[in-house]
């Protein structure tokens, strides 16, 4: 039965209730119930009396309507709650692709890291201040190279092609690792019993070709797809980002701890040159992750300043600065105001100003790089006094690598104890002093542990000398047991787990959000330039005191004086990191109070509320004239 209070009965209030803007925030179907009721009731209400079925019929329709777009009206959330089920597992996925593929990357650096020096003087007859400045600037040119990923990434190439570009560098590059070691002795000699082997110069060429592109993959990798930039990291506190970092590098070192006692016992007690197999397989295990998740994998960081505009701001303000010195100088507070549009530069005042805030960090930065220089005497200086001391233990011969385990302890066990007194002790006002004191600390932590070295030394050469075969080579070492050289691993430790957190703690927080990653790009660069400094200050010893102080023999020369000539550095620059700690500490406050309020939307803000109080002074008093007033 048809109702006479049908949509073809009067259409007219129907399309006034569909035009109603207050309908239209609601679904579709409560705007369809509504729309039913309200005409029912206002066109019933011109009718006669509508019949009691009738109207039941018609309440029994309104009903079944009102039901069934509930019913629909539920089910887009749960569809949501399906899509947010399905995302929240995607994520879960990327994070465990991400943490596996650092994994193998570190286990692949650590890998050809841990045996170097050995490899080069025994394998390529290197001398022993050779051999270390190979390792310090291969480490020095891995930590460089992400940087200049980045860069690549972001101007030249897409992130993907640069992605596999450096997967294939990086596979190069441990592949021809095993090449510079051929002969296998241990699984391979043909019917003649002749092994076949490259000349020495062929070795060498091989090998720095590999380790050059093994480290250029190493950039592409850590700057893409395993950046800090994809944890994260813009909502947390103080005290959560100190957190974040102090674990992640619990698990950066765990690993490498794991890598120093597997790969160095394979390379040097059982399969010396099959140990160079392991990088390229762990390697390999990498460019498998990422090609399974490869759209997931590939981190694309949010758009803002760059690299380059951080280098151009500086330029710019440099060139400006020069031309106009001696003709305009005033109106101006720093030396990169040159840079900014209305003083002649082409950059904005907000890029300007980022780029202040993250220059009055390069002091800090700089005070890193003689500190970075005392943690490479680990797979240096440590190294060597190490291999010269007496290995074996209980009948068992320990391989050299694996003393790097005993800095690795420390971390691994004050990293715990860190957290405890970062939760109870201080504060989230206080973490930016707490971090200057454990900067401090850390540092005088390991100028102490190169001065321990060489005392060590020293110590070392009362023992007679024994032989003792080293890849089956014969060599003649110190009888010192090599557990008397723990103090100084410890101490290194000590300042590992102290320093390397609290920098990058600074270098992310005291910087604006949009130039977070390009602050992290400089505190790697002054690292990797701290390698390059020890390489540096090696090669002047070696030359200046014609091999006394860097000895290829150790027990031939002095090198407890170059151990103290360096302690001696890192004291003083301690001492000048000291003076300016306070800086740091106060920075946060003036980057949360001054600098937001001197972008300039906010300055705009400001002058038109400054007007505007000025005219409504103007308007109400009664002192002024109307010509005063104009």
């Amino acid at each position: 039965m048809v109702s006479p209070c049908g949509a073809d009965a009067n259409p007219g209030p129907l399309k006034r209730t569909r035009s109603d803007p207050t309908q239209r925030v609601t679904s579709r179907g409560e705007e369809k119930y509504t729309c039913n009721f309200s005409f029912s009731t206002r066109s019933c209400s011109k009718k006669t009396s509508m019949p009691d079925a009738d109207r039941r019929d018609m309440q029994e329709k309104q009903l079944l309507n009102h039901t069934s777009h509930e019913a629909q009206r539920l089910l887009p959330g749960r569809s949501n709650h399906a899509g947010n089920l399905s995302q929240s597992e995607k994520k879960l996925q990327e994070a465990i692709c991400v943490l596996l593929v650092e994994l193998c990357e570190r286990f692949t650096f650590f890998g050809i890291v841990c045996n170097m020096i050995l490899f080069c003087t025994v394998k390529l007859g290197y001398r022993n201040y050779q051999a270390a400045i190979v390792n310090m600037c291969f480490v020095g040119t891995s930590m460089l190279t992400p940087v200049l990923a980045a860069w690549l990434a972001e101007c030249l190439v897409g992130r993907i092609k640069l992605v596999c570009i450096c997967m294939f560098l990086h596979f190069l590059g441990t592949a021809l690792l095993p090449v510079v070691a051929f002969p296998f002795e241990d699984i391979y000699i043909d019917r003649r019993h002749i092994l076949h082997t490259l000349t020495k110069r062929e070795q060498k060429i091989v090998f720095y070709f590999a380790l050059l592109t093994a480290s250029l993959g190493i950039g592409g990798i850590r700057a893409i797809v395993c950046p800090l930039s994809a944890y994260n990291l813009e909502d947390c506190g103080p005290k959560d980002l100190l957190s974040f970092f102090n674990w992640f590098y619990w698990l950066v070192n765990l690993n490498s701890a794991v890598v120093f006692v597997s790969i160095s016992y394979i390379q040097q007690s059982v399969a010396r040159n099959l140990g160079f197999l392991i990088p390229f397989v762990s390697m390999l295990m990498a460019m498998i992750t990422i090609h399974m998740v490869r759209g997931e994998m590939i981190y694309k960081p949010k758009t803002g300043s760059s690299l380059m505009t951080t280098f151009g701001v500086i330029t710019s303000a440099l060139k400006t600065c020069c031309v106009r010195y001696r003709y305009f100088s005033g109106g101006m507070t720093n030396w990169l105001d040159h840079a900014k549009e209305n003083y002649g530069g082409q950059y904005s005042e907000t890029q300007v100003e980022s780029t202040k805030l993250l220059a009055r960090l390069f002091p800090f930065f700089a005070f890193q790089i003689l500190y970075r220089t005392c943690i490479m005497q680990i797979p240096s200086g440590y190294y060597l006094q190490t291999m010269n001391s007496n290995l074996h233990f209980s009948g068992f011969v320990l391989p050299v690598a694996a003393m790097n385990v005993i800095s690795i302890v420390p971390l691994l066990i004050l990293v715990p104890i860190l957290e405890c007194i970062n939760s109870y002790l201080f504060s989230s006002k206080d973490t930016g002093h707490s971090t200057t004191i454990y900067i401090v600390v850390g540092q005088l932590s390991a100028a102490l542990s190169v001065m321990v070295a060489g005392f060590s030394e020293i110590h070392r050469k009362h023992f007679p000398q024994v032989e003792q075969t080293l890849s089956e080579e014969v060599l003649l070492v110190s009888s010192m047991p090599c557990f008397h050289l723990a103090p100084q691993y410890i101490l290194l430790g000590v300042a590992e787990a102290l320093v390397t957190p609290s920098c990058s703690l600074l270098s992310f927080r005291l910087v604006p959000e949009r130039i977070r990653g390009i602050s992290m790009h400089f505190l790697t660069l002054f690292n990797g330039a701290g390698c390059f400094m020890g390489a540096f200050i090696v090669q002047t010893a070696h030359a200046g005191t014609q091999g006394n102080w860097f000895p290829h023999k150790l027990h031939e020369g002095k090198l407890e004086r170059f151990f103290f000539f360096l302690a001696s550095l890192t004291i003083v620059n301690t001492l000048g990191f000291w003076t300016i700690a306070h800086r740091y500490k106060n920075l946060n406050q003036e980057f949360t109070n001054e600098f937001r309020g001197s972008l300039p939307e906010e300055n705009l803000l400001k002058h038109e509320k400054a007007i505007k109080h000025c005219d409504s002074v103007l308007e109400s008093s009664p002192i002024l004239s109307p010509m005063e007033k104009t």
